[in-house]
């Protein structure tokens, strides 16, 4: 089979399929009509983000068996028409569920304790212990939206603070997590939770989950941790939580205003809602790179090669 690569991924991925006897294309530098042209000659292709699968694409995919997304989410691909067309849609959320976990929970700590802002007054030969006073996690109530991959690694890391997690997911059936895990339903997430860590993917349904009316719904004022998607969270309701007091911080990893096909923030072009976040004591930002670790980079390579690799090897249902 002929599998082209259009994202740079640990080269355990071409080792891979090359050694499962698949040809390997690795072109990094194609644009969406530069890749339009080419794809009718692939069964298989590897993307990131930068791509756009819209309709159009999968329409001149004339002989593509089945797509890989190096990571968890899926929104930049048009998973039910490709699947209409018989192309199965991969991803990878085993292989950076670790980093994901590490990093809200870093982000936790860095919020309670005013990590990244005593740093930058240090710089500045500020020494402010006072107005840097921290808070504890032992003894709160830490909630989470989405208990997947991304989910449960979290509430893993949680285990030895001595604190009470959590959780809601809308589409798993009861008894999915475990012991050292409360299973919730929203409301009661809402009415007990201290902090909010969203894990969800990014759909029509949780695009601007965290609204107005659901943050107003939370019985307590609340830490909100996002390593989703920037677009789970409307961000001027956002900034009116944190102004009125109803937010008490909000670290985030992913803003809504990301450009994730060309990795990025355009800053000229920001409007004020996010600027009120950039200026904020109270938030703590990060470049999506929560699930952006050397080892994380093997881990999804890897994880999305042997599912490429079984894929191709299943008889053909790709339709006419």
């Amino acid at each position: 089979m002929r599998i082209l690569v259009t994202d740079n991924t640990h080269p355990i991925l071409h080792d891979l399929l090359r050694q499962a006897g698949h040809e390997v294309t690795v072109n990094t530098s194609l644009d969406y009509n530069a890749l339009l042209c080419v794809i009718s000659q692939f069964d298989a292709l590897v993307v990131r983000s930068k791509v756009i699968i819209d309709r159009p694409f999968l329409d001149h995919a004339r002989h593509l068996r089945c797509i890989g997304r190096l990571g968890a989410g899926m929104e930049t691909i048009d998973v039910n028409y490709a699947e209409s067309l018989g192309i199965r849609c991969l991803n990878s959320p085993e292989g950076n569920r670790d980093a994901v976990g590490e990093h809200a929970l870093g982000l936790l700590l860095a919020l309670f304790n005013n990590i990244a802002r005593a740093d930058a007054e240090v710089r500045q030969g500020l020494w402010q212990r006072e107005a840097n006073r921290g808070l504890e996690l032992k003894g709160r109530t830490v909630g989470i939206i989405g208990f997947g991959n991304m989910g449960s690694a979290f509430a893993q890391r949680l285990q030895g603070f001595d604190c009470t997690v959590i959780a809601y997911d809308k589409y798993k059936p009861s008894g999915y997590a475990p012991a050292y895990v409360q299973e919730v339903s929203l409301s009661q997430l809402q009415e007990r939770a201290q902090v909010l860590s969203l894990h969800v993917p990014l759909t029509p349904e949780t695009r601007h989950m965290v609204n107005d009316s659901f943050i107003q719904r939370f019985r307590h004022p609340f830490h909100l941790i996002n390593t989703s998607r920037g677009a789970v969270v409307d961000t001027p309701s956002l900034v009116r939580a944190l102004d009125n007091g109803h937010m008490l911080g909000a670290a985030l990893d992913v803003i809504e205003y990301e450009d994730m096909t060309r990795d990025g923030l355009d800053l000229d072009h920001l409007p004020d809602a996010f600027r009120y976040l950039f200026n904020s004591p109270r938030t703590v930002l990060s470049p999506h790179v929560a699930g952006w670790t050397v080892e994380s980079k093997e881990k999804l390579a890897s994880v999305l090669a042997q599912k490429i690799i079984e894929t191709l090897s299943l008889p053909n249902h790709r339709n006419p």
